[in-house]
C-alpha cells in the first residue's frame, strides 16, 4: 500500500510581514508590504542606539533624526526599491510611489540641511552619502555597483548610527565606530536570514524531503519547515534592536 502524498504547507505573501489581516483594504496592505515595517523598525533603532550611545542626548534631535531616516528608508528607499522590477508584487500605481520617494528621500535631506545650519555644515557630507545610497542602491545605479551587499550593510547598518552620533554631537568617536561596526554585523545578519528566507517564498513552489534523526525517527521537510526558523530568528533579531534602543533610551532621559 502506497503512502498518501504529502501536501505542502501553504505559504503566501512576499514577505512574513506582507498583506497583514488587520487592514482590511487591499491598497493599505500594499502600502504597509512596502514600507517594511519589521526591518525599518530595526533601522530606526540603529538610528537611536547611536544618538543615545553617549550623553547628553538632545531629545529634539533625536526625535528630527528618527523622522529623517524614517522619511529616507522607511518611505523613500523602499518605493523607490518596489519601483525598480515591482519585487513586492504590489498593484501601487507608479506615479504614487514615484511621489512618496520623492517626498521621502526630498525630505530627509530638507531635515538635514536644516541640521547642517544647528549641528555642524559637515552634516551635508552624510546627507549626500545617504543620498546616494538610498537611491543609488536601489534603482541599481552606475550599472549595479551601488547594489551589493557590502554597501547595504554599511549603508542600512553602519551609516545610520554614525549619522544620528553625529547629529548629537557634532564629531565622531573611537567608540561610534566599533558601534557602527555592531550596526553592520546586525545588518549583515539580517541580510544571511532574508535573502534565503525571500528566496523560499518569492521563487520556490515547493521543496520536499525527509530528516532523518539519530534515533531513526523521520520528520517530513517542506517549504514550511525550512522557512520557518529563518523567519522566526528574523523577528526575533528586529526585536532585539528595539529593546536594546529602548533601553539605552531610558538610560539617558531617566537619569537627567
Amino acid at each position: 500500500m502506497e503512502d498518501a502524498p504529502r501536501t505542502q504547507p501553504h505559504v503566501t505573501g512576499p514577505a512574513f510581514y506582507a498583506q497583514p489581516g488587520f487592514l482590511n483594504r487591499p491598497r493599505l496592505r500594499d502600502w504597509w508590504t512596502v514600507l517594511h515595517p519589521p526591518y525599518t523598525m530595526l533601522h530606526l533603532s540603529l538610528v537611536t542606539i547611536g544618538a543615545c550611545l553617549m550623553g547628553p542626548v538632545n531629545a529634539v534631535r533625536l526625535a528630527v533624526t528618527l523622522v529623517a531616516f524614517f522619511l529616507a528608508v522607511g518611505i523613500g528607499a523602499h518605493c523607490l526599491d518596489e519601483l525598480h522590477g515591482r519585487p513586492l508584487g504590489t498593484s501601487i500605481p507608479t506615479w504614487q510611489l514615484i511621489l512618496a520617494s520623492g517626498v521621502g528621500v526630498g525630505g530627509a535631506v530638507i531635515l538635514g540641511v536644516a541640521g547642517m545650519f544647528l549641528v555642524s555644515p559637515y552634516l551635508a557630507i552624510f546627507i549626500c552619502v545617504g543620498v546616494l545610497i538610498a537611491v543609488g542602491y536601489n534603482l541599481e545605479l552606475f550599472n549595479g555597483r551601488l547594489h551589493t551587499d557590502a554597501v547595504l550593510v554599511i549603508g542600512w547598518g553602519a551609516f545610520p548610527i554614525l549619522t544620528a552620533y553625529f547629529a548629537q554631537h557634532a564629531r565622531l568617536s573611537v567608540a561610534s565606530l566599533f558601534v557602527a561596526a555592531f550596526g553592520a554585523l546586525v545588518t549583515l545578519m539580517q541580510r544571511q536570514l532574508s535573502t534565503p528566507a525571500r528566496q523560499l517564498r518569492r521563487r520556490t513552489v515547493s521543496a520536499e524531503g525527509v530528516i532523518v534523526h539519530a534515533d531513526g525517527s523521520t520528520e517530513p521537510l517542506s517549504k514550511l519547515t525550512i522557512l520557518a526558523p529563518l523567519e522566526g530568528a528574523l523577528k526575533t533579531l528586529c526585536w532585539c534592536g528595539v529593546t536594546l534602543a529602548l533601553a539605552l533610551v531610558l538610560l539617558q532621559f531617566l537619569r537627567q
